[in-house]
């Protein structure tokens, strides 16, 4: 896909580190970017002044649709690694996808997974228990990990246990619990205690761990 835009709108290319913002809320909406590799947490501010992370973005993924109904971005987008993003002027890609009308169907694409993901995202905050919502969180990433053609089996997570519980709505007690919880089931394991660095020798165990969480229980026969 980048291959594609790139060979019709000049990217501008930039390599950003840990904690570089690439737009802030409310700034003036001029560019979408794709994320080439590395990892973005997008975060907004509440109307009592918390930070919330709304939204992570993998290689693949774009940054910015949400500035193009009102022309200024709603949140910030923040590197969690050092990242490549490319940079595609807005006026740019709409005049070349009318000379390649199959740019628009990229684009279109990409709206829509990106609308499914938050779709998913929301159903698991909203219908999971605490202990699965951590599994499909880590399910998830690996994913997104596998998507991008890098190492699944072991993992780094570039958040802090905080931030996790911000972006999946828990507090870091719950976060911590469900990790111990996941690890004495076997679905995960962590090279060093207190490290980020996690071991999960089959993603489609963490799948099932959480099938078996939301399954109703069997009822008993009198």
């Amino acid at each position: 896909m980048l291959t594609l835009l790139s060979g019709q709108v000049a990217p501008q290319r930039r390599v950003v580190h840990a904690g570089d913002v690439i737009y802030q809320a409310g700034e003036r909406f001029s560019h979408l970017y794709a994320v080439n590799s590395g990892f973005f947490k997008i975060v907004n501010l509440t109307v009592d002044g918390r930070v919330q992370v709304v939204s992570l973005k993998f290689r693949g993924d774009w940054l910015g649709f949400d500035g193009i109904a009102d022309g200024c971005y709603v949140c910030d987008a923040v590197a969690m690694d050092t990242s490549e993003i490319w940079g595609f002027r807005y006026e740019g890609l709409l005049a070349a996808c009318v000379e390649k009308p199959m740019l628009l169907t990229v684009l279109h694409e990409a709206m829509s997974r990106e609308i499914a993901h938050d779709r998913d995202s929301l159903m698991s905050v909203c219908t999971l228990p605490a202990d699965a919502r951590v599994a499909e969180f880590l399910r998830q990433w690996v994913l997104s990990l596998e998507n991008s053609g890098m190492r699944t089996d072991e993992i780094k997570l570039r958040m802090t246990r905080a931030e996790i519980g911000n972006y999946l709505g828990m507090t870091l007690e719950t976060v911590s619990r469900a990790l111990s919880r996941l690890a004495r089931e076997k679905l995960i394991s962590f090279a060093q205690k207190g490290r980020r660095e996690v071991r999960i020798p089959d993603a489609n165990a963490l799948s099932a761990f959480v099938q078996r969480c939301i399954a109703p229980a069997p009822s008993l026969m009198q």
